[in-house]
């Protein structure tokens, strides 16, 4: 008893246990280092050992408790080691050796075996192959599946979306609100995300939007137009109006018509009729405008215009597009551009008992966009932006999507 007393918090016994499955005590003051309790360690279960340097370096002391390795330089009191607590004495795994030259090759060989080949690989391994006549328009066939399908269905839906308005009660106002979006000059619309990105590249907004104007809302084209002309004396003109007075003649007429409304004995047939009327000039007005840049290359190459306004319209004002329209079998033709989908599809039906696109067919401004988007496709990504029509063009690409995955 009275040796637990003169003793008691200065020599700590400790249980010590290998990974073999030895055990043993050890009894050691509070002061004593991590290094040297290991080294009785060590003299304990490898007798002679310590005449190796290294064996030290090579072993370590591991808390059983809190699974903590031990500094050899702190002392028990310091790594917090109380009485009857257990140790591990654990040899320390062997760093593994550097890899050899030669086995550094093989494994960069291994991967440049698990390498994709290149493009001249592919032509060297492929040269005596026999050639085959492979139909050009195969390659552009899914990229025009698309826009082809898409147009096809804006025509069915202007038909949707004409009847409807023609049966709302307030047709006389739904008319008046479409003549007015028509007298609006389409010129003066801007694409907003096309003009932000001119004007963060350094350019003035006002020539910004004139180089848009001229380009159809193509930033890439823009971006050429104000390069070429930074000098250009006349770069900040204003661009002259473009509304013939003919046709805003068309529209006055038609307004002063719409403006008295149908008769309350025949209201049904004559607001469809005026309806009908009304979208007829829409489309006269805003007529496919061929890409001039575009027309004069693909007319350099001996083509009659007729035949390259068609290939451009065809193909969105796409010119490689339009260049392989040409000299393939020319389909779909400019024809086809006007039929419809079919009404009976599941495409056409899923998109019809759409929530969004329900609504948006009664909006006067979702027809107007999709007018303009048949006869210039360049601008449909303004109408994607705007806050009416984008959301049913978003509902109408991903029913397409997702149908034509299945």
């Amino acid at each position: 008893v009275q040796e637990e007393k003169i003793f008691a918090g200065k020599v700590l016994r400790l249980q010590v246990c290998t990974m073999e499955g030895a055990e043993w005590l050890e009894e050691v003051p509070e002061d004593t280092t991590v290094e040297k309790l290991k080294e009785r360690c060590l003299k304990h279960c490898l007798p002679g050992s310590l005449e190796d340097p290294k064996t030290m370096t090579h072993h370590k002391l591991i808390h059983a408790t809190s699974e903590k390795v031990l500094t050899d330089t702190k002392t028990v009191l310091e790594e917090n080691i109380q009485d009857r607590d257990v140790l591990l004495l654990i040899k320390k795994r062997a760093p593994p050796p550097l890899p050899k030259m030669t086995d550094v090759s093989a494994e960069e060989k291994r991967k440049q075996e698990q390498k994709a080949p290149d493009k001249d690989a592919i032509l060297k391994a492929t040269a005596n192959l026999p050639s085959r006549n492979v139909d050009r328009t195969v390659a552009h066939h899914n990229m025009r599946d698309f826009q082809t399908e898409l147009r096809k269905i804006l025509v069915s839906l202007i038909e949707v979306a004409q009847k409807l308005l023609a049966l709302n009660p307030d047709a006389v106002e739904l008319f008046k609100k479409a003549n007015a979006m028509l007298d609006e000059d389409e010129e003066d619309r801007v694409d907003e995300i096309a003009l932000r990105q001119l004007t963060e590249m350094g350019f003035p907004e006002s020539r910004a939007v004139k180089a848009l104007r001229l380009n159809h809302m193509s930033v890439t084209q823009a971006m050429e137009w104000l390069i070429e002309h930074a000098d250009d004396p006349a770069v900040d003109a204003p661009l002259p109006g473009q509304t013939s007075s003919e046709a805003v003649g068309e529209v006055g007429a038609a307004s002063a018509e719409v403006t008295a409304g149908p008769s309350s004995e025949a209201e049904g047939g004559e607001a469809k009729d005026e309806l009908t009327e009304i979208f007829k000039k829409i489309r006269r007005k805003r007529e496919f405008r061929p890409d001039p840049r575009a027309v004069i290359a693909l007319m350099e190459m001996g083509f009659d215009e007729k035949e390259v306004v068609d290939a451009l319209r065809v193909n969105n004002n796409q010119q490689n597009a339009a260049c392989e329209w040409l000299l393939g079998d020319r389909k779909p033709s400019p024809e086809d551009l006007d039929k419809g989908i079919d009404t009976n599809s599941p495409l056409f039906q899923a998109i019809l008992e759409n929530p969004v696109v329900q609504l948006g067919l009664t909006n006067p401004k979702t027809l107007l966009a999709f007018e303009d988007m048949l006869e210039n496709p360049l601008n449909s990504t303004q109408w994607m932006n705007d806050p009416e029509t984008g959301p049913v063009m978003l509902q109408i690409s991903r029913i397409f999507q997702t149908l034509n995955r299945t």
